[in-house]
């Protein structure tokens, strides 16, 4: 493995992006509007073995007091050598005068309970297609 981490969006494999997004049951949206969210956040991650795009997560933050990491994935074949640590370090070091809510799938929690994350007891969402987040267990 030869990993590079990359911030900023500039020649991002977009249709990649997807592709994970897709693959973890994180997101079914277009290359295109991933772009958008991407280039709109406020930090961004991107991690490369050799010029092949692994990896990726997101924070969107007021630059002042609060922040929130999205779109944490990595490619399975990646799995089990630090990647996604890497991936949430490089984020926190963006927004490291924030506090921080992580906003992921609800089989990885115990991944980040790991990382130091602890769950919240006041967390409330509002979801465009609530069946879907219902049904994948992401609310009561």
């Amino acid at each position: 493995m030869n990993i590079e981490i990359r911030n900023g969006c500039l020649n991002t494999d977009w249709e990649r992006v997807a592709e994970l997004m897709s693959h973890f049951g994180l997101s079914n949206a277009a290359a295109d509007v991933h772009k958008e969210a991407f280039e709109n956040s406020y930090a961004t991650t991107f991690l490369y073995d050799r010029d092949r795009l692994i990896g990726f997560g997101r924070a969107v933050s007021d630059g002042v007091l609060q922040a929130a990491i999205y779109n944490i994935a990595l490619d399975p074949d990646y799995h089990g050598h630090g990647l996604g640590r890497l991936i949430i370090d490089d984020l926190l070091r963006a927004v490291r005068h924030c506090n921080v809510i992580l906003y992921t799938h609800p089989d990885k929690v115990s991944f980040y309970r790991h990382l130091g994350f602890r769950r919240m007891k006041t967390g409330m969402a509002l979801y465009l297609d609530e069946s879907k987040v219902d049904e994948m267990g992401f609310i009561e």
